[in-house]
């Protein structure tokens, strides 16, 4: 199928398919991201531990501190990963 695809727009496949490679980053650079992006750090109101990053306008989401986020990210064994200026919250690989 992705092969076709190449055919049918005229390039190899190398150029028509890009792969969103993600990479895990440090808390620091996280914040540095959430920053520039208006991000805070979350915890989803009807849990303990399940946390993200939101621009504080979702009801269900309780704006918490950076200190608190990163304990649930240990907790939960999750790590922050990022591509291209996307981050998410994901198990450490």
């Amino acid at each position: 199928m992705i092969g076709e695809i190449a055919l049918i727009l005229g390039k190899p496949i190398q150029q028509s398919v890009k792969l969103m490679v993600m990479e895990p980053i440090s808390i620091e650079k996280a914040k540095e991201i959430a920053k520039k992006k208006g991000l805070k750090p979350g915890r989803v109101r009807t849990t303990k531990t399940a946390v993200q990053l939101t621009k504080g306008k979702n009801e269900n989401v309780i704006i918490i501190s950076w200190d608190e986020f990163e304990d649930n990210l240990k907790k939960r064994k999750l790590g922050i990963y990022e591509s291209s200026g996307w981050m998410r919250i994901m198990r450490k690989k």
